[in-house]
């Protein structure tokens, strides 16, 4: 915050040190983002603890800008299952709103073979990176529950991230 007052202050002041003001406040702003979704990863919305993925994911679809087709076919699951999934279609859905360009996405959810299947898909710009922080971190929570994470977002072509997560875990 001090950082944003005297970069706010250097360009009243057109002073040469703004930009690079700028830039330092904007890196803070960046880390407390990271801490706070760090934070908020332990917190679960009440919908999903009352109702599941459906009702989530039809919350999270309502909060985004872009039309998004909601194909969500399970009942409820193990905890650990339904809230994996929510953070899996919530940052899909987050980075369809801030990257992708898009004009519509679809969720779909279903189990087969004792496996949830998950699909974001959008008809964006693509380009998303599978090794960026949030796919990342997504990847590493999936694996708790011995599940896997696949992002395909080829340039000009959308960008599809499919989670998979065995419901019999022994």
């Amino acid at each position: 915050m001090i950082t944003l007052k005297l970069a706010g202050r250097a360009l009243q002041r057109d002073e040469e040190a703004a930009p690079a003001l700028v830039a330092e406040a904007l890196d803070h702003a960046e880390q407390a983002t990271v801490e706070l979704r760090e934070l908020v990863q332990g917190i679960l919305p009440p919908v999903l603890r009352r109702g599941g993925l459906r009702p989530v994911v039809e919350s999270l679809a309502n909060r985004t800008p872009v039309p998004v087709e909601i194909e969500v076919a399970v009942s409820r699951l193990p905890a650990d299952v339904e809230a994996t999934a929510y953070f899996v279609v919530a940052e899909a859905l987050t980075n369809v709103a801030k990257h992708s360009g898009a004009g519509h996405a679809t969720v779909m959810a279903r189990v087969l073979d004792s496996t949830l299947q998950l699909r974001v898909r959008d008809d964006g710009v693509g380009g998303a990176r599978p090794d960026g922080s949030g796919f990342v971190g997504l990847a590493d929570r999936l694996a708790v529950l011995d599940g896997q994470l696949r992002v395909e977002s080829p340039a000009g072509g959308g960008t599809l991230v499919t989670a998979t997560i065995p419901l019999g875990r022994g």
